[in-house]
């Protein structure tokens, strides 16, 4: 039996059409995958296609790593030659030969998100910009949003002209650009920016590639980027026997400067594209399934498609709606502990949420009932202190022209040079034209250091010193060593004991990091070289830490979890203002609410058997209560299909309530909110409980000063119009409560509202 009889009829169809442009929609877990290994296969043992002639991209260093497991299962001879990579990846290795074309040294430094602030603070401070008036988050997402549209500082400048604000950041853009350069450093989108600006002026090597990668294969092609779409085109430019594999429904990283047009344009760039449509699905249930239908189907953008699966109907979509995050936190936390008890295991659980912030009601839930969890985007391990420290030593016994990593250790451990010194060095660095760490070596010729002179030679000295045992020894003995003659660890010992223990095992984590990648080059017949240690730790993303064998549940946001896949997801926090947020309900853009609901539909797929919605009534955002409505993604979904866990809902009706603390805390809370309306207990069935109902104690006070009272129609400069459902008189002033059509409930005080009777 072939290895293509185990394929359904569309997917051996896209397997078995190799030539020319070619367009794979694959829908949520219907195997796109498989299909692309099997493709590369295809290639190699029936086409004779040399394996060095195929590239194989895709976004994650997680899904390049199976693809290419994948691949070595299925091909018996040559599977080491193909190039299976991440576009970063992939663009680092042509970037390393030949850089030096556009000015580089070959042996750049890859500055990751926290280099990329400091760098864009010092240029602030050199050019005299508030970062209060111009944030640095928001110039650094203007300079890699341009980036991403490959627009140059002199464009840039040039489109900025008439617009103050613009100007300034052009001229930020510009120094940005300058300083990188000095240090010959490149950012993360540097590394696709520079690959087409090499590709576009050097023919030869343009050429030289375009040869060599002559299938060209690209998973995820609904998340590529501009620059990204160049740079295929370009490689592909010569035999155009090119492969995308993506799903426009799963176009979620706008924010990240992904331009859905790329797939859905895609015929209209190649109008000779073959398209083949896959959509059955072998993760999930029919009826999660339906519901995922149920909710893309009111987006107008997309390419017509629906999932299907022989998995059977399996457990209805769960639904509960708590009166508080809190209730909805507590019941989560215990249905996962039910499920356990039950056989089921931690790691079966992923909670998936809107926004980072819905992450600490459950992590205090969870560390209460004793429930192992990992939150996957939270503080990278690369991205801590004492990591960023040695890396920063390694970075400058790579690449001497880094000045953020020698700015960063030259006092660390302390060493007595202070700031001033180090302003001094730049200062010198600056007027004579050469980086920090070239004035360092000539120590005497920096006007002002004084005393500090012999510790700034003793600096340079020991970073001489280790540049030449890297010359030496493995990259791991390296580590050791600038660990033991720096004293790195005693000086943290000496200066926070209790958090020194945790800290040391996170360095020699990093040593056991160097062995491995030591042993993966061995394994392959390469080199290890240091410059190859830090591109693969510059590369590493947040999704890449999730460790699948280890028994915890995984909280993580919807834009995380993408390409993840676990027996039972629970969407959390599903209300109007959250999820939809309240920008997207706001907006005059009808592509940010399809954006949004394109997440939702991820979310839903990522489910395998069970699929719970939560939502609550009131929750606190930002120091405020908010009353929300249940999320309009929810009523999308087929009433059918859902499980609330009462009887039968009717159309248009309120969902039950469900209450999940002890029976004190649900009398306090009775207590609390006497006359708002009737509570229901989880499976009674009794009336929903209604916020705020007519002629309960809160609605019962007027307020004629105002120009409006309770259940007229008012309107708001920010929140829209909407019906006052209650008025309080307060000591100062009044208290208004007013459901808004577009974002819910709110409370707020009528001095500032300024709430205009219509």
């Amino acid at each position: 039996m072939s290895i293509y009889d185990t394929l359904n009829e569309p997917q051996r169809e896209a397997v078995f059409y190799t030539d020319g442009p070619l367009l794979i929609l694959a829908g949520a877990g219907s195997g796109k995958t498989r299909v692309l290994t099997h493709r590369i296969a295809y290639l190699i043992e029936e086409r004779g296609v040399n394996p060095w002639n195929i590239l194989a991209i895709t976004f994650t260093n997680k899904a390049a790593d199976e693809m290419r497991q994948r691949v070595d299962r299925l091909v018996s001879f040559g599977a080491e030659s193909i190039w299976v990579s991440t576009f970063h990846s992939a663009c680092v290795r042509i970037l390393r030969r030949f850089i030096d074309r556009l000015g580089y040294e070959n042996r750049f430094t890859i500055y990751d998100t926290d280099d990329q602030k400091t760098l864009i603070r010092e240029v602030c401070r050199k050019l005299d910009v508030d970062t209060k008036v111009f944030r640095e988050r928001s110039l650094l997402a203007a300079i890699s949003s341009a980036k991403n549209e490959m627009i140059m500082p002199d464009e840039f400048e040039l489109n900025a002209a008439g617009d103050f604000s613009k100007q300034k950041i052009a001229k930020v853009y510009r120094e940005y650009e300058t300083q990188l350069k000095a240090n010959n450093a490149l950012d993360f989108d540097d590394l696709l920016v520079k690959t087409v600006q090499l590709l576009e002026t050097q023919p030869d090597v343009l050429e030289n590639y375009q040869e060599r990668f002559r299938y060209i294969m690209v998973d995820e092609y609904q998340d590529t980027n501009t620059v990204q779409f160049r740079l295929v085109r370009l490689l592909a430019g010569k035999y155009r026997n090119l492969c995308v594999v993506g799903d426009d429904d799963q176009s979620i990283y706008k924010f990240r400067g992904a331009n859905i047009r790329n797939i859905l344009d895609f015929e209209h760039e190649f109008p000779d594209a073959r398209v083949i449509k896959l959509e059955q699905n072998y993760r999930s249930t029919g009826n999660i399934l339906n519901a995922a239908n149920g909710v893309i189907s009111n987006n107008r953008g997309r390419k017509e498609k629906t999932l299907w699966t022989d998995n059977g109907e399996g457990e209805k979509v769960q639904l509960r709606q708590f009166d508080t995050a809190y209730d909805e936190a507590d019941f989560i936390a215990d249905d996962i502990r039910r499920e356990v008890e039950n056989g089921a295991a931690y790691n079966d659980h992923a909670v998936l949420y809107r926004t980072n912030a819905q992450s600490r009601m459950f992590e205090e839930k969870f560390i209460a009932m004793n429930i192992p969890y990992k939150i996957v985007g939270g503080i990278n391990f690369y991205a801590r202190r004492e990591i960023k420290d040695i890396l920063a030593y390694l970075k400058t016994v790579d690449n001497g022209r880094d000045d953020l990593a020698v700015r960063r250790i030259i006092n660390v451990p302390k060493r007595g040079i202070g700031l001033t010194t180090i302003n001094r060095i730049q200062e010198s660095a600056d007027e004579r034209g050469i980086g920090f760490y070239e004035a360092l070596l000539a120590p005497e010729l920096i006007p002002g250091v004084g005393r500090s002179s012999a510790k700034l030679d003793s600096f340079a000295a020991l970073i001489e010193y280790f540049k030449g045992r890297a010359q030496e020894e493995s990259i791991s003995d390296l580590l050791r060593e600038i660990i033991e003659k720096t004293g790195y660890v005693e000086n943290l010992e000496a200066d926070d004991k209790e958090d020194a223990e945790a800290r040391v095992q996170n360095i020699d984590e990093l040593v056991n990091k160097a062995a491995a990648y030591e042993e993966d080059c061995q394994d392959r017949g390469e080199q290890a070289r240091l410059s190859g240690f830090l591109e693969e730790i510059a590369l590493v993303a947040d999704i890449d830490s999730l460790d699948e064998e280890q028994d915890y549940v995984v909280l993580m946001t919807l834009h995380s979890a993408k390409g993840l896949e676990f027996p039972h997801v629970y969407l959390a926090g599903m209300e109007d203002g959250l999820f939809p947020s309240y920008m997207t309900i706001t907006s005059d853009n009808e592509e940010d609410l399809e954006e949004e609901r394109r997440l939702c539909y991820v979310g839903i797929t990522r489910a395998e058997q069970k699929l719970t919605l939560t939502c609550a009534r009131r929750r606190m955002v930002r120091g405020e209560t908010q009353y929300n409505k249940i999320s309009r993604f929810i009523k999308e979904i087929p009433r059918e299909l859902i499980d609330t866990g009462h009887k039968k809902i009717k159309e248009g009706q309120d969902i039950p309530v469900q209450n999940t603390y002890a029976h004190a805390k649900q009398a306090f809370r009775t207590q609390a909110f006497a006359g708002i309306g009737n509570r229901t207990a989880a499976g009674t069935g009794s009336q929903p409980f209604s916020v705020l109902q007519k002629g309960s104690q809160l609605t019962a006070q007027k307020g004629g000063k105002l120009g409006y009272e309770v259940g007229d129609r008012v309107r708001h400069v920010k929140f829209g119009e909407g019906t006052v459902l209650d008025i309080k008189e307060g000591g100062r002033d009044h208290e208004v409560t007013v459901d808004f059509d577009g974002v819910g409930v709110r409370k707020m005080f009528a001095m500032f509202a300024r709430l205009v009777k219509v």
